[in-house]
């Protein structure tokens, strides 16, 4: 798997502590700087039943140590403006984009719009926004993910919640987890969901299959929709930024015209 720090530019991650004298110590790498709180999480996940050693001895594991600053520079959280947001998502060419996808998953679409009573268009605008229609799909490992979160003490409750998901998935159906990919968050699949989000909406076996991730999506959304009774606040519970469920919203209605126009 690509080593993240390559993807991040950094080349291998070193941190420096500085001693009582202002001299600083010997360099570790971040496995190596968390030491102590990987094996705190060893010991909470083993009293818990899971017996991971194999997975934190494998030559596979890392920890990011960035991986705080990834959430926090995030195109929700540092863009201002509805326009500027959509802008750098490049919505015009994923409208485009999303018209052909209509077409080359026509079928599949169609099922999931009757099965779910989700427009085709809002789950087009989903998996669009979510992994360039199943172009990207991460090039982090969820596992590395959620314990890297632990381990730098960012949304930890959260990332042992999800680590604890993901392992119930990959022990139910038997994958080696460092052979998923992941977004920097730990979402995966062209649907992007969070390990939690596969266990109770997943449709299908395969995670990494397209027709799989329109039912999927589908049925999520009809799931909060069912409870909300309305489609933003569906949306918001994909991601909850105003500014992504304003452009999933257009994007979907810009698909629809795009495809009645074509028509």
């Amino acid at each position: 798997m690509r080593n993240l720090y390559k993807a991040l530019g950094l080349g291998i991650l070193l941190f420096s502590t500085i001693n009582s004298s202002g001299f600083a110590q010997d360099q570790m790498t971040a496995r190596e700087q968390y030491e102590e709180e990987l094996n705190t999480l060893k010991q909470n996940l083993a009293q818990q039943g899971h017996h991971i050693n194999n997975l934190f001895n494998d030559q596979r594991f890392e920890v990011y140590g960035d991986i705080g600053n990834r959430f926090r520079n995030s195109a929700e959280r540092t863009t201002p403006t509805l326009n500027e947001y959509k802008e750098i998502l490049d919505f015009n060419a994923k409208m485009n984009k999303g018209v052909e996808f209509l077409h080359t998953h026509e079928e599949q679409l169609k099922k999931a719009e009757q099965e779910y009573g989700i427009s085709r268009h809002l789950i087009t605008a989903i998996i669009g926004i979510e992994s360039q229609y199943g172009q990207v799909l991460g090039s982090y490992n969820p596992f590395n993910v959620y314990v890297s979160m632990i381990a730098v003490d960012y949304r930890a409750d959260f990332a042992n919640a999800q680590l604890k998901e993901l392992l119930a998935f990959t022990q139910r159906k038997n994958i080696d987890v460092f052979t998923l990919k992941s977004s920097y968050a730990g979402a995966m699949s062209p649907a992007q969901f969070i390990p939690y989000s596969v266990n109770k909406w997943w449709v299908g076996d395969d995670i990494f299959d397209m027709n799989n991730s329109i039912m999927s999506v589908g049925n999520y959304l009809a799931y909060f929709k069912e409870r909300t009774n309305s489609l933003r606040t569906t949306v918001l519970r994909y991601n909850p930024s105003d500014l992504y469920a304003d452009t999933i919203l257009d994007l979907a209605d810009a698909i629809e015209e795009a495809e009645t126009n074509k028509d």
